[in-house]
């Protein structure tokens, strides 16, 4: 009688677990931020955020492409990093810059795209440079960036010049900045075109796979959000004082670009749980309170 009372019991939490809506659905479904003073809540990819404010949509140097996503908010930490970065994109000779996916109005995981932005801290920007900042909302919507990288990862394209290099390296160089990801192309041009003074600021360059026609940039934890969760190991910490530079050549065009012919076994068991399988209950229990928020 015990184990069947168990096994009832077991059966009625995971009909209760399957029956708690996405939690992408509820943060997706927001269209305001919550009323609360700004506060980054858990971890870049399994949390919310608090009092987050919007990027407008349009500025002196910069536009909010994909309007229609509603994903151009951020804690103010990131809506002014932007500013100034488009500032230094002006400098360099281009118009400013378009300006990608931020986070939703309260952060959480997101019904489409990325496993991460959920906490107001990251931010793609288009590697195509502006050539005008009046595009209409109808532009913004048809308009793509452009790819940097070419077909086989190996090298990057035409498209690729030295003032992307010089504004990853502004972006870099902002003690705010924890890492920036961009394709694997991309960092092996900036390790072999950067000089031999200048470059302790690459460790924050990351080669991550689906970033050919944008760089994300995420921020580290702003001073005085307890909340919020910094990434371990840091960039600093992996890479121990150094660039990144030698073992990225290495990886990236080993391992990576030329596996080896026997692939590694896929771990037996379900497909881990991702950012579009959580509930409320993955996520930290200060996001209740953000979506409850008015």
């Amino acid at each position: 009688m015990i184990r069947i009372l168990s096994l009832i019991l077991a059966l009625g939490m995971v009909t209760a677990a399957q029956a708690e809506p996405k939690a992408n659905a509820l943060f997706g479904a927001q269209m305001r931020p919550s009323q609360q003073a700004p506060m980054p809540i858990g971890s870049y990819n399994r949390g919310c955020a608090a009092g987050l404010v919007e990027m407008p949509e349009s500025g002196p140097t910069w536009q909010v492409m994909r309007l229609s996503r509603n994903r151009n908010w951020g804690h103010p930490e990131m809506v002014e990093f932007l500013k100034a970065l488009s500032v230094a994109a002006r400098q360099i000779g281009w118009a400013g810059l378009y300006i990608g996916d931020m986070s939703q109005p309260r952060g959480g995981p997101m019904t489409s795209g990325h496993a991460s932005h959920q906490i107001g801290l990251d931010a793609d920007v288009w590697m195509l440079p502006p050539r005008r900042l009046n595009l209409s909302a109808g532009d913004r919507e048809r308009i793509s960036s452009i790819p940097v990288r070419s077909a086989d990862q190996r090298s990057v394209t035409a498209n690729w010049t030295r003032a992307h290099h010089t504004l990853l390296r502004s972006a870099a160089s902002d003690d705010r900045v924890d890492r920036i990801f961009v394709a694997a192309a991309v960092k092996l041009e900036m390790c072999r075109t950067a000089t031999r003074a200048d470059r302790a600021w690459l460790q924050k360059i990351r080669p991550v796979p689906g970033h050919d026609t944008h760089f994300h940039i995420r921020l580290k934890c702003p001073p005085g959000a307890v909340a919020c969760q910094t990434q371990r190991p840091s960039v600093a910490e992996l890479s121990k004082g150094g660039n990144g530079c030698d073992d990225t050549l290495m990886w990236w065009v080993t391992d990576y670009l030329n596996p080896p012919k026997t692939p590694p076994q896929k771990p037996a068991g379900p497909r881990p749980r991702g950012a579009r399988d959580f509930t409320l209950s993955d996520l930290p229990s200060q996001c209740r309170e953000v979506l409850a928020s008015r």
